[in-house]
């Protein structure tokens, strides 16, 4: 299997990270989105979700 890659427009780094979020007004609370995220971009997802008011928490490790 290729390696998982940053979900960063235009990046092509291996994701570290996983960055679980949802948009409360249209998922159910147990629904989860997941962006992976190289060490250089995981704030930047994460903030830029979090601005929208989404929840969002930050996992280490990618899904295998």
């Amino acid at each position: 299997m290729s390696e998982l890659e940053c979900s960063r427009a235009g990046c092509r780094n291996a994701a570290t990270m996983q960055v679980v979020w949802r948009n409360p007004r249209i998922h159910a609370a147990d629904r989860e989105k997941v962006w992976l995220a190289c060490d250089e971009h995981v704030g930047f997802l994460r903030d830029y979700l979090a601005a929208r008011g989404f929840p969002v928490t930050v996992r280490d490790g990618v899904p295998s």
